[in-house]
């Protein structure tokens, strides 16, 4: 008996070190060869990948050509699974990996027809941009057929094997990030319901103007609405099953900051300029660092892994930044079905035919899903996806189909071709002149040149909207109706734009770009001014600026917004056994937002409480779960406390007429219940950052709760939704964790440049660059990105590894 345990331990132990001696050597096969030599088909000439400490590659080659074959050698070793995922969001085939639970999801992007349209517009790209990209394709695909040791372990874990890569691929992909920074049309969806609740004069008041303004005057689509039978409870339905490739509408803090210098006005005599653009923080970053040389080309930045080229950051004349502008570029159509015949829709000049195609949706685990894919002369009909249909009719037989019109789902919206222009501009006036091609994402860039200039141009394609238009763009429109169709666009030299103000900065931050005798309509929608005012402070504060102050502008965690609604918090009079012990806590609190304090967090679960105690009773609770409580609703609370509107303030749902006062006690009695059901008593032992993590969301593995320890990348941080250290405030219990607080939306990279000493320019962004879990760069930007630290654009020294690429079979 004593043999035979002694055998089956040893058997055991040859078993577990056999296992872990396997898992060790894939984990190191997984990785790319970075050093040496490979031999790759498709390349012109010899190039070289040399790699810094950081992982940041320099691509050099002897032509445009290998320059974006290099990219794409690069991007396919490190970030090959992210690219996948790309790819299967752009085709709108994720359940073929995800199962069922992506369903949803790609009936949307199918609906949408992201990668139809990506094909049409591959069809009539200009020819460089073509090269570019199909350049880069072959790149990505050398890498797949020739020099892939192993499979990154999400494919091998959900037992696929990578595609080949597409041109059409980057254009996809280039569209869903135009998606991203104007996705618009769920505001018009959340109006159309809110207008089944309440009046529209209401409406106004819960998603108020920009500060200062007004709301462009509309018709009363309340009324329009009820006229059209749409049923309440059905619209109710289909906000509950949108898909979560459709963000929330109003997710605030998903913008940007950037601003830029004068020489007359910095420490070096050259300008300046720094750049933070907001995004959902993903596991690896959205963002790759690369550097590109080739004749002619010198430049380095922030690349897109799925597109060649750098969409921000600096060459050896220029360095430039974006901001969203989020222009209005969407709108929501209903098209009204011909009774007794549902392929036929309304239109000014009569019934006609919806243009129709039949797909097919492979789900893993399941059996295919048929799909039929439908589109208007406004656009897809997004309400095919099944998520909105119950909008608009009985389900058997709905009396309206929802169409959307976006510029970035046209043939010649060509996303590719300015941007590849702008990375080798050589001047603020060249610059200017590469973005006339720009059609979406509308941005607001700053750009600074050696010789001195400083300028910001907004390029886009925005509608202009009929005379006639009484709805302006706020909610969906009668299809059928021409005075709602768009009437040509802003013309391209007369978007927004300043060169060389005499103030010697330039700053945005997603507030109004625009003066008030601006003569086109962009948005009504603008981000609301505080980090615009707090950057404005901090560089009208000293006479001349460094590099380095730049830098701790960015770092910058106060926020203004929290200063105005403060004094409510402050003025509380609570019973609450732990409300002494919470305003020892806010004394001296002055909205900065730190992560190893206490206060912030007080303010945060108050604020969240304060906004649901008043709004909730009016929208009703499902809508307030699935939309509402994502938003901060800063700018309605401001307007409602300062008029003490005790037609808010009033809970509907109680007897007693609550006054704002009562609803301040009550918000801060239900905080404390919350923070110490999760922090415990000790007030004093409470930290923002405790509840305040950023967290790099991975694809899919966060919601698989073994692995998303693994794949998941998480760390405390301070600031919050209105701070120039932009760390969006997650107010809705997160999903799979339940967790409050969150931070998934914020500063997807840092940059600071130097236009006089180039060397000094720095950058970071939210991960690292290597998406592979095994490597020691999965997790290498994580902390100093966090503590707002940087590492040199430019290369400092020899390379840190040296792979030469030789043509071949």
């Amino acid at each position: 008996m004593k043999r035979w345990l002694k055998t089956a331990a040893w058997v055991a132990l040859l078993l577990v070190t056999a296992i872990v001696a396997a898992a060790a050597w894939y984990a190191q096969r997984a990785l790319p060869q970075t050093d040496g030599q490979v031999t790759l088909k498709g390349v012109a000439a010899e190039l070289r990948i040399e790699r810094d400490e950081h992982g940041i590659p320099t691509v050099r080659a002897g032509n445009a050509h290998d320059a974006s074959f290099g990219l794409g050698v690069a991007h396919a070793q490190d970030r090959l699974w992210q690219m996948e995922t790309h790819r299967r969001i752009g085709a709108g085939r994720l359940a073929e990996v995800f199962g069922a639970s992506a369903l949803e999801t790609d009936r949307f992007l199918r609906a949408l027809g992201v990668r139809r349209a990506a094909a049409v517009q591959w069809q009539v790209l200009d020819a460089e941009s073509r090269a570019a990209l199909q350049a880069y394709a072959d790149g990505v695909n050398a890498v797949l057929r020739q020099a892939l040791q192993a499979r990154p372990p999400e494919f091998v874990i959900l037992g696929i094997e990578p595609e080949p890569w597409h041109p059409v691929d980057s254009l996809a992909w280039a569209i869903m990030m135009a998606w991203d920074l104007g996705a618009n049309w769920n505001t018009e969806l959340l109006r159309l319901r809110l207008a089944l609740q309440m009046p529209v004069g209401r409406i106004n008041e819960l998603l108020p103007a920009y500060p200062g303004e007004t709301l462009p005057r509309t018709a009363d689509y309340a009324a329009l609405f009820r006229g059209l039978k749409l049923d309440a409870g059905a619209v109710q339905t289909a906000w509950q099953r949108l898909p979560e490739i459709a963000p929330p509408s109003g997710v605030e803090g998903v913008g940007s900051n950037n601003w830029v210098v004068a020489g007359s006005h910095t420490t070096t005599g050259a300008p300046l300029l720094a750049n933070d653009p907001h995004l959902k923080l993903s596991s690896p970053a959205l963002w790759y660092f690369a550097r590109l040389e080739a004749p002619g080309l010198k430049v380095a930045g922030a690349t897109l892994p799925g597109l060649p080229g750098v969409v921000m950051g600096q060459n050896e004349h220029i360095a430039w930044g974006f901001t969203n502008t989020a222009p209005d570029v969407q709108d929501l159509y209903i098209e009204q079905i011909k009774p007794g015949d549902p392929s036929m829709y309304r239109t000014p000049e009569g019934w006609a035919a919806f243009e129709t195609a039949a797909e097919v949706i492979k789900v893993k685990g399941q059996p295919d899903v048929p799909f039929t894919h439908r589109r208007t002369r406004h656009g897809p009909v997004i309400s095919d996806a099944g998520t909105t249909a119950d909008v608009l009719g009985p389900r058997a037989q709905p009396a309206y189909a929802l169409a959307l019109r976006w510029t970035a789902l046209d043939a010649d919206a060509a996303l590719l071709s300015a941007s590849l222009a702008m990375q080798q501009a050589t001047s603020v006036q060249g610059f200017f002149d590469a973005t006339r091609g720009w059609s979406a994402p509308m941005q607001n860039m700053v750009v600074a040149d050696r010789a001195g200039r400083i300028g910001v141009v907004s390029p886009g394609r925005v509608p202009v909207r009929q005379p006639g238009n009484d709805l302006h763009g706020l909610v969906p429109a009668p299809g059928w109706e021409a005075r709602y169709d768009w009437a040509g666009w802003v013309p391209v030299d007369e978007t927004p734009r300043e060169a060389d103000p005499a103030r010697g900065w330039i700053a945005t931050a997603n507030q109004r770009v625009t003066a008030s005798d601006y003569p086109h309509y962009i948005t009504s929608e603008w981000a609301l001014p505080y980090r615009q005012q707090r950057i404005e402070q901090l560089l009208r504060a000293r006479r001349q600026h460094s590099i380095d102050d730049l830098a701790a502008m960015q770092a910058d965690e106060q926020s203004l917004a929290a200063q105005v609604l403060l004094p409510w918090l402050q003025k509380t009079e609570s019973t609450h056994p732990l409300a002494a012990a919470a305003r020892e806590q806010l004394k001296g609190f002055d909205g900065t937002m730190a992560a190893d304090r206490a206060a912030p967090l007080i303010f945060w679960a108050w604020q969240r409480q304060l906004a649901r105690g008043i709004f909730q009773d009016d929208t009703g609770a499902e809508l307030w779960e699935k939309s509402l409580a994502t938003r901060t609703f800063q700018d309605a609370l401001e307007n409602v406390l300062a008029r003490d509107d005790a037609g808010w303030c009033d809970d509907r749902a109680t007897p007693v007429a609550e006054n704002c006062a009562m609803q301040s006690d009550a918000a801060l009695a239900r905080a404390l219940d919350e923070l110490q059901a999760r922090f415990g008593a000790d007030v004093a032992q409470w930290q923002w950052g405790g509840a305040h993590q950023a967290r790099s969301e991975h694809r899919p593995f966060s919601r698989v709760k073994a692995l998303a320890p693994w794949f998941e990348q998480r760390v405390p941080v301070g600031g919050d939704t209105h701070t120039v250290n932009a760390a969006r405030v997650g107010l809705r219990p997160d999903a799979t964790t339940g967790e409050l607080y969150l931070h998934e939306h914020g500063a997807s990279l840092r940059a600071v440049y130097d236009l006089g000493d180039p060397a000094q320019s720095r950058f970071m962004h939210s991960t690292g660059q290597s998406g592979i879990v095994f490597s020691p760069l999965f997790r290498h930007f994580v902390q100093p990105w966090a503590d707002v630290q940087y590492v040199p654009v430019w290369p400092r020294g020899a390379p840190e590894q040296v792979l030469v690429v030789k043509p071949g079979p």
